[in-house]
């Protein structure tokens, strides 16, 4: 039946496994940049180095093992497999929570966050504060489907999801995500208001009125960044959202490529003092490129943007939001901006520590985040 929910378990085969060594070693490398920073790219060197630690010390199946630690799904949507992992808490009066990823990301962003908000008890937290989770994959990523046609919006997505926790059982839930996961959220909190109870944001997009005023230091600081990631750091967001095609076919012929185009985003946007390596661990950075080497998604990933940026969410969300606004977060949202579209804001604050990929840096935090804006819609 099209609604059947199968459990899936991920099994890459040794063929796969050989032939990403072999394309490692024998990687034809550029020479190294000009410079002594990250200013043209990723370096030379230190890309270099984690490729040579995964093509001889990265041990893809005790990663694998640990992923399927986790209960995973597929379960065909709108013409689409959608990959999903889904932990039922095991406590009485849990609310359902989707929580969704962006790019470069994927599942494995939320692997420290699903335990302890599942099982908040087992992690020194309050029974109050339970989810059952459902993580899934968006279209055109890691074990989702790849769309073989126009139309996979972060608005249809968001509509697949309302359809995916229908089917699920659940009747109310909320919902979280960053960057395209935010976007994806945001939508839920538009199309789906009878039965989304929340949504939670931890990338949201706002800008100043012409009656503000005076930009706050906040604001002063937010502007600043916006103009830096326009002049130094959208070429990637330009390429996907004009010809994520002719980007595909360097990405899911050579690991080091994809590498390097993910690890760049690592360093630019996470709160790791420029050493993302160093701070995050090669094998969590390197189970998340693998989830974009293995099934081969440099283009289908890329799409996302291709088919989203010329149809922003523009209307206005009157389900409850709360914000969390990441310092090293690509787009710094002031509350007074968000509110132009948000118009029940429960929540909102700006953690200590952390970047764009909030789950992944400082899952700790993030569950805090999490919690304190459920608890004003359970």
């Amino acid at each position: 039946m099209a609604e059947d929910i199968t459990p899936f378990k991920i099994s890459v085969a040794q063929d796969a496994l050989d032939d990403l060594r072999s394309r490692l070693l024998n990687t034809r490398w550029p020479e190294a940049e000009t410079v002594g920073d990250w200013s043209q790219g990723a370096p030379l060197e230190y890309v270099r180095s984690l490729c040579a630690y995964w093509s001889d010390g990265y041990d893809w199946s005790a990663r694998e093992a640990r992923l399927n630690d986790l209960p995973h799904y597929l379960t065909r949507i709108d013409g689409l497999d959608i990959h999903f992992v889904h932990v039922r808490s095991p406590h009485e009066g849990a609310i359902p929570l989707v929580l969704t990823h962006g790019w470069p990301g994927s599942f494995v962003e939320f692997l420290e966050v699903i335990g302890p908000l599942a099982d908040p008890t087992a992690h020194g937290g309050n029974e109050s504060d339970a989810f059952h989770v459902v993580v899934p994959s968006l279209p055109g990523y890691a074990f989702s489907g790849k769309p073989a046609s126009t139309g996979w919006s972060v608005k249809r997505t968001a509509r697949a999801w309302a359809t995916l926790m229908a089917r699920l059982g659940y009747d109310r839930y909320g919902a979280q995500g960053g960057d395209w996961g935010a976007m994806v959220t945001t939508a839920i909190g538009l199309q789906d208001p009878d039965h989304v109870a929340g949504i939670h944001l931890n990338m949201i997009i706002g800008f100043p009125g012409p009656d503000d005023g005076e930009p706050t230091e906040m604001e002063q600081s937010a502007l600043a960044g916006v103009q830096s990631y326009m002049a130094v750091d959208s070429g990637y967001s330009k390429q996907q959202s004009t010809r994520p095609q002719t980007l595909g076919y360097a990405l899911v012929d050579s690991p080091a490529g994809q590498c390097a185009w993910i690890l760049e985003k690592f360093w630019s946007w996470s709160d790791t003092a420029g050493d993302p390596v160093g701070a995050l661990g090669a094998d969590r950075i390197l189970d998340n490129v693998m989830l974009y080497w293995l099934p081969a998604t440099g283009a289908s990933s890329a799409r996302m943007y291709w088919e989203s940026f010329n149809d922003p969410i523009l209307d206005p969300i009157a389900v409850p939001m709360g914000g969390s606004v990441f310092p090293k977060e690509i787009f710094r949202c002031s509350r007074r901006w968000a509110a132009r579209q948000f118009q029940d804001i429960r929540y909102w604050n700006e953690p200590p520590r952390g970047g764009h990929f909030a789950a992944f840096e400082q899952p700790a935090l993030f569950v805090d985040e999490v919690r304190a804006f459920f608890r004003t819609v359970r």
